[in-house]
């Protein structure tokens, strides 16, 4: 019988999502592919294992086209209305 592959424990899921943002970050000005790549594993992982992503993670990916966000790089970030807005280039 095979074994399972990934996380059981919600807490090194939560873990592992953390350090691909961080890692998305580190690498966005040699690879924004890679960057791209690393968001995406984060929120697979984190849709598998049904974890709340917390806002200050919410915020580094479009909701829309789900590719990595860094402000004054390829995202606008405005206030309207007391909301903070961030607008990706990639998709409008």
């Amino acid at each position: 019988m095979a074994r399972k592959k990934g996380f059981k424990d919600p807490k090194k899921a939560q873990r592992r999502v953390e350090t691909l943002f961080e890692e998305a970050d580190e690498k966005y000005k040699e690879d924004p592919g890679l960057s791209q790549r690393y968001t995406f594993l984060a929120r697979k992982l984190a849709m598998k294992m049904r974890l709340k992503l917390p806002s200050f993670i919410k915020r580094k990916f479009c909701r829309h086209c789900y590719s990595y966000l860094r402000p004054g790089s390829n995202c606008r970030v405005r206030v309207q209305h007391g909301k903070v807005i961030y607008n990706c280039f990639r998709c409008k």
